[in-house]
């Protein structure tokens, strides 16, 4: 199929390549062109501007930094008229609810349909089209885009348009406040004196073990924090599920906590908001008392 990218970052990129292993033909743009380039040897094509992209595309991925982002383009007038009746956009990057439903409404008004799925994984999940989508907007709209998106990784039509974005909302927070505990277990186990790394192991397939405690355990103990996910992605995250939280009348105070601590790393560290969010056992070392 002809599917645009739009976006070629973190995750972008491996998302484009994972289309293309697959057969589909891929078109990208992404708004620093040398990142759209560096694609180039993997055989698809590089666009200049979002509008070439999105000319005679069967479906639209858009993977940029936050729903605003993704307003943005729809703000263009050249991208707009080049979209036409029977495309399906898909907005895979995270956003609010209300904004997913309101790209819905626009597209709709020029007969494209539209589908809020973002994803989880990071960019090994993404690198190896292993991806978890949760996909929300129309049955019918999902059944038609699903061999798109098992090309990416595992979709779940999660409900009517806004549920795609409420569901990656919840995993965030979920994923957030599991680094925080994860966080804490390790540095419990290196100032007890035990093996981190043994103890992982230790825990695998218990109640405990998870993808955030092998994954990011293993980096707040190596201190490797080169991104995966950012820093500022994990934040504006927490700080759209604590919206759309207090929208619902809804107290999260675990929520609320990490988001907290989210801010103090970013605002303590230079260079933390590019960092991975494992990042924020940094926050953790920083709060210890001296003994």
């Amino acid at each position: 199929m002809q599917v645009a990218v739009l976006g070629t970052g973190l995750m972008g990129a491996p998302m484009a390549r994972a289309l293309v292993r697959a057969g589909h033909e891929v078109r990208v743009w992404n708004r620093t062109e040398a990142k759209a380039r560096a694609l180039e040897a993997t055989g698809l094509t590089v666009c200049l501007r979002p509008a070439s992209a999105v000319a005679g595309a069967e479906f639209v991925i858009s993977m940029l930094s936050d729903g605003r982002a993704t307003a943005g383009l729809l703000a263009d007038a050249a991208l707009c008229a080049a979209l036409e009746p029977g495309q399906t956009w898909i907005e895979m990057a995270s956003a609010r609810p209300e904004e997913a439903r309101q790209q819905a409404r626009d597209l709709a008004a020029l007969g494209v349909a539209h589908l809020d799925s973002p994803v989880s994984g990071g960019t090994a999940g993404a690198e190896a089209g292993a991806l978890a989508i949760m996909a929300g907007g129309d049955a019918e709209t999902f059944a038609i885009a699903r061999p798109v998106l098992l090309a990416l990784g595992r979709p779940v039509h999660v409900g009517p348009s806004g549920a795609g974005m409420l569901a990656k909302l919840a995993n965030q927070a979920i994923v957030g406040i599991t680094i925080g505990a994860v966080a804490e277990a390790m540095l419990l186990l290196e100032r007890g004196g035990a093996d981190p790394a043994a103890v992982r192991d230790a825990l695998k397939g218990g109640f405990a073990d998870s993808t955030v405690l092998q994954l990011h355990g293993a980096r707040m103990t190596d201190r490797a924090f080169a991104p995966g996910a950012l820093c500022t992605t994990q934040l504006k995250d927490m700080q759209n599920a604590l919206a759309e939280a207090e929208a619902l009348g809804l107290t999260l105070p675990m929520a609320r906590a990490i988001r907290d601590r989210y801010l103090r790393l970013i605002d303590a560290h230079d260079g933390a908001a590019e960092m991975d969010h494992a990042a924020l056992f940094l926050d953790l070392l920083d709060v210890q008392k001296p003994r």
